[in-house]
């Protein structure tokens, strides 16, 4: 079977070469290995070295150069607004705390559709509205020290959704499942 074993990011990619394209959800863009299948019919592996996100207008490679073009997928989101920055970034420390991937703007911020978290959101004084958009949650960035003496190990022994081809998104616990815990 044909392989992708490599990205190409938005600003790199060439339309000559795109032989298909691939119309994903957050989750789904979160990929190392998986069996997929373009919009067009073409049929691939998926075989990076790492997880990757792929984001809006990237691509992946395939061994015999041609491409395969990402779309950000329409999906339910949240739309988080306060009357103040103190607020929002109150909100988005909340959301940071419960593991659950966000998107962050200058005046918004963005997140899975979840009643739970709504309420938690309104009650922090925000106004939250349900809509429907491409979601591009932040990256994780991965950072492991010790300040004096203190360790954190967060055991993965709780429930994830995992979606198709890896980790079901980008939440902060760095394993990608976007859930929150308890």
């Amino acid at each position: 079977m044909l392989r992708a074993t490599s990205v190409v990011r938005k600003a790199a990619v060439k339309p000559d070469l795109v032989a298909d394209k691939m119309i994903l959800t957050a989750s789904e863009r979160f990929v190392m290995h998986a069996v997929a299948k373009g919009e067009g019919g073409l049929g691939f592996l998926v075989d990076l070295d790492e997880e990757r996100m792929l984001n809006d207008g990237d691509a992946l490679k395939l061994e015999d150069g041609r491409l395969i073009r990402i779309e950000a997928a329409s999906e339910p989101l949240l739309e988080v607004k306060a009357e103040n920055p103190l607020r929002l970034m109150k909100a988005a420390w909340q959301i940071g705390g419960l593991h659950a991937a966000a998107e962050v703007t200058a005046d918004a911020l963005y997140v899975e559709a979840d009643t739970e978290l709504a309420e938690i959101l309104r009650g922090l004084g925000c106004s939250v509205a349900e809509i429907s958009r491409p979601f591009s949650p932040e990256q994780v960035v991965e950072h492991h020290c010790c300040h004096g003496g203190h360790h954190h190990h967060h055991d993965h022994d709780h429930d994830h959704g995992h979606g198709q081809g890896g980790c079901g998104g980008n939440g902060g616990c760095g394993c990608g499942g976007g859930g929150r815990h308890a």
